[in-house]
């Protein structure tokens, strides 16, 4: 292949990757090895300086579909580091290629180290730590703040989880009147201490770093002292048939002394999360009374859960 023909190579390439969002410099440096290893193998198979116009056209669509994989898989690990989660469905249409190219992609990431498998898709195993999953999904977070926010009355009863998107709620709540609030998040008591009109009591228990939270049988017995009015609750994953679930048995158990507490429980969740699962089996949808996301009430992703939650908000 000809110089010339090298470079009007490289010029397509670059022209079909405009367009892609992909922020990753690790995709561009393959990019140019790429390029350089279709360059480095026509010229060995080639020793004369002209080749057909078919072999160049082979080269061509061996290295597009290498570097299309390339940029797929770079734009799906930046959309998992800002969200946290994909699922397979989501990243299927998405990315528009089969669902079995999803989970080949789903797997690479798992062996790199990178993510880690829940039903029906992946999560980021930097997604584990709260700092971090603090900042994920930041906006759609704040959404759901304002509207859970809309539940809060005065001389309310309260119980927060742990969850990042209950410690936005915690952030955020400003104007309350009268209200208690017990939570075993040590992140959304610090947020609440000392915020007039609130009283917030905080569960004892055993320290947990995933969720800087306090679990155990403790945290449990100090949420059943409360006669609760309601409470907020997240989670790691949501399933139409499987219900909510979570990473540890401990969390598990909090969210369920908070449930039994509370008149009216309701599941605060952003989006990525619908239609996963994670490790342990907590709630069935049936205990809850109003779903909140950060999408609009009649968005379809929402259909399969408007029979087993009376209230979408």
């Amino acid at each position: 292949m000809s110089s010339a023909g090298v470079v009007t190579c490289s010029h397509f390439l670059v022209m079909g990757i405009r367009n892609r969002d992909v922020s990753s410099c690790c995709f561009y440096h393959e990019l140019s090895l790429t390029l350089k290893l279709a360059h480095s193998e026509v010229h060995q198979q080639h020793s004369g300086r002209i080749c057909s116009e078919g072999r160049k056209r082979e080269v061509a669509v061996a290295v597009i579909g290498t570097l299309d994989a390339e940029a797929r898989r770079a734009s799906m690990v930046a959309e998992l580091n800002t969200r946290g989660a994909l699922t397979l469905n989501e990243a299927a249409e998405t990315w528009n290629v089969h669902a079995m190219t999803i989970r080949r992609d789903f797997d690479a990431f798992v062996s790199a180290g990178i993510a880690r498998r829940v039903r029906g898709g992946v999560v980021t195993l930097s997604g584990d730590d709260f700092t971090q999953r603090k900042h994920q999904n930041a906006e759609a977070k704040r959404r759901i703040a304002d509207k859970l926010r809309t539940l809060i009355k005065p001389d309310m009863a309260i119980a927060f989880d742990s969850s990042t998107t209950i410690h936005t709620l915690a952030e955020n709540l400003t104007g309350a009147t009268r209200i208690s609030v017990v939570t075993n998040g040590l992140s959304a008591f610090q947020a609440l201490s000392g915020r007039e009109g609130i009283r917030c009591y905080l569960t004892g228990g055993e320290s947990e770093e995933q969720n800087i939270s306090l679990v155990g049988s403790l945290a449990v017995q100090a949420v059943r002292q409360f006669s609760l009015d309601i409470c907020f609750l997240s989670t790691m994953s949501i399933d139409p048939a499987f219900g909510t679930s979570e990473l540890t048995m401990e969390q598990v158990a909090v969210k369920q002394a908070m449930v039994d507490a509370s008149a009216t429980v309701v599941l605060a969740v952003d989006s990525s999360k619908l239609e996963t699962r994670a490790r342990f089996k907590s709630l069935p949808l049936s205990a809850f009374a109003i779903l909140v996301t950060e999408l609009d009430p009649s968005d379809p992703r929402l259909d399969a859960y408007r029979n087993q939650i009376p209230r979408i908000l």
